[in-house]
């Protein structure tokens, strides 16, 4: 808790009022060290995941967790998904561990029973070591009898498995000497107590050299997974733009680690439309390019370390309205006011369109990519939603129920629902499936001009003319919080996001970026700089880093500069 002092504006004395900006301090205990552009990307081809080895040793680190988290069911459960004789192996533990006391006890009852196994049956030298074994007993006892009786019945069948070729010899020998190291072959012979520990060892090591390739009983280092997981977590906290100045706790595996920062400062700015900047967006998840549209009717694509121009997109015959790319960067869907939608290819410096979808003559407002990658979904002014099979290249399904324009479509994080936002102020939430509507927000008073929802699928924040944004509970169908503070009325889609879980940034007519805390609702930041109205503000967690669209003509990308304080 940080204590603010604010000047009333009714009265002249300071009226004191306590908020948690919590946030902001998180944001200010890191420093920037910009991209390692020389680190190893944890790409595909560092290994292959359908390696029957590599397999194998997931399933061996997954195993390994949940036997030692206590996880018995889930366990056996893998085991036998795995095609393994999970249980067999099981079995055989126990028994190793059953004959190797029984060794120990010298309960040679029990042995005799244990070595009829298979695991024992067919290890004809160890057969002939434990006989060895019972017999030099039998001679130290001074049972000559049974020793006799012992030699002929077990050891002169195995006689071939001597370990020197006097052996049996000496072992013969023994029935008439008064001790066992009277026999030349045993005169170093340690005694009952250790020759019995001594065999247990050699048990072992058989299993070791025999078993480790055929049973899959590979030695997997304690908390493989744990220290594989901390290692990968690390290389993220190292490889990231902003290092913490403590050791951050990391609280989630489900997302990557970012470096938290509030953006205070102007990074650079990008000059080269010729129109306003309707929009932009990150290149795949780790964002290394940008790509914006303008009214000029080109894309353009940006390098996100240098901000240098590196690639125009030409095609369109009319102003982009909105743009998309997939997870991994290779693709870049554009929807522009001349009824179509493009693809363009983003793994050759060329960057050349390699498929388009015409949808009427009039605009499309919205299209974005699947979170499979292999469709996407679009809405305009003729107030229909489509979805497009990107790899077939064809249109497979249409939504209607919109009164008026499409402004935004989305997909949810599991891809089985589409969300739209519309002119006619209401949010729809349709089934990709059935392609019904199957839940409608009419809560806005205005034009919904964006529709968003956070990673988890849980929320939604949407934009509209009513000038505000507002978070919405999607189990529920509740508005959590309004924000305001920004402008949003006139004919502009005014759009905003979620930004790493706990912000929402967004545009405004009055030029201004504004980031407002998710849970308070209360503007954190106002980032200045452009000197017309801002449509929208993204923000790619890979680069820590936002970046804006203006009227004005550009784009600015913005980072945290310690030397410049929050504006709060």
């Amino acid at each position: 808790m940080i204590l603010l002092f604010a000047e009333s504006v009714n009265q002249s004395e300071y009226v004191v009022s306590w908020f948690d900006i919590s946030l902001a301090a998180l944001a200010t205990s890191h420093h920037h060290v910009g991209a390692h552009l020389k680190c190893i990307r944890p790409t595909e081809d560092i290994f292959n995941p359908e390696d029957p080895k590599i397999r194998e040793d997931i399933i061996r680190m997954i195993v390994q967790y949940l036997s030692d988290e206590g996880y018995t069911a889930s366990k056996m459960t893998v085991h036998d998904e795995a095609n393994v004789k999970w249980h067999e192996r099981e079995e055989r533990v126990i028994e190793v561990k059953r004959l190797k006391k029984a060794i120990l006890d010298g309960d040679w009852a029990e042995v005799e029973k244990l070595s009829a196994n298979p695991l024992v049956k067919n290890q004809k030298s160890f057969l002939y070591a434990v006989y060895k074994q019972q017999y030099l007993e039998y001679i130290e006892y001074q049972e000559t009898q049974k020793a006799f009786t012992f030699l002929n019945r077990r050891l002169k069948p195995l006689e071939l498995y001597q370990t020197t070729p006097n052996e049996f010899k000496d072992l013969c020998y023994l029935l008439t000497a008064k001790a066992v190291h009277d026999a030349p072959s045993f005169k170093s012979w340690e005694g009952i107590g250790p020759a019995r520990e001594k065999l247990v060892e050699q048990f072992q090591n058989m299993l070791n050299f025999e078993n480790t390739d055929k049973d899959g009983s590979v030695y997997v280092p304690p908390n493989r997974l744990l220290t594989l997981l901390r290692q990968a977590v690390a290389y993220q906290i190292e490889f990231s733009r902003y290092h913490p100045r403590v050791a951050p706790r990391v609280n989630t595996l489900l997302q990557d680690y970012t470096s938290f920062v509030i953006p205070n400062a102007v990074r650079a700015t990008l000059v080269g439309h010729h129109g306003n900047v309707k929009c932009v967006e990150f290149i795949g998840e780790e964002g290394r390019e940008i790509v914006s549209g303008s009214s000029d009717n080109t894309l353009r694509i940006w390098d996100t370390e240098s901000s240098k121009e590196i690639g125009i997109l030409e095609g369109h015959e009319s102003r982009i309205w909105d743009v998309s790319s997939n997870k991994n960067g290779s693709l870049v869907s554009s929807a522009s006011g001349d009824g179509s939608i493009k693809l363009w290819d983003m793994k050759t410096s060329k960057h050349s369109c390699i498929a388009s979808f015409s949808e009427s003559s009039s605009d499309v407002y919205s299209v974005k990519f699947h979170p499979g990658d292999n469709h996407i979904v679009t809405g305009g002014y003729d107030k229909i939603i489509r979805l497009y099979d990107v790899s077939a290249g064809r249109l497979v399904k249409t939504f209607t129920g919109h009164q008026l324009s499409v402004s935004k479509t989305i997909f949810n994080p599991l891809g089985n629902l589409i969300v739209s936002g519309s002119k006619d102020n209401t949010i729809k939430f349709w089934d990709i499936v059935s392609g019904l509507c199957i839940r409608t927000i009419s809560s806005h008073l205005g034009e919904v001009t964006s529709v968003a929802m956070n990673s988890s699928g849980t929320l939604l924040l949407s934009s509209s003319k009513d000038n505000s944004n507002r978070l919405w509970d999607v189990r529920m169908v509740r508005p959590i919080r309004r924000l305001k503070g920004h402008q949003n009325t006139s004919k502009n889609f005014i759009r905003s996001c979620f930004v790493n879980n706990s912000l929402i940034a967004g545009g405004s007519e009055d030029g201004i970026v504004y980031i407002w805390d998710q849970d308070t609702g209360e503007v954190l930041q106002k980032l200045r700089g452009h000197t017309g109205m801002v449509y929208n503000a993204v923000w790619n967690q890979k680069q820590s880093l936002f970046v804006s669209c203006s009227d004005d003509k550009t784009l600015k990308t913005w980072w945290y500069d310690e030397n410049i304080p929050l504006e709060l």
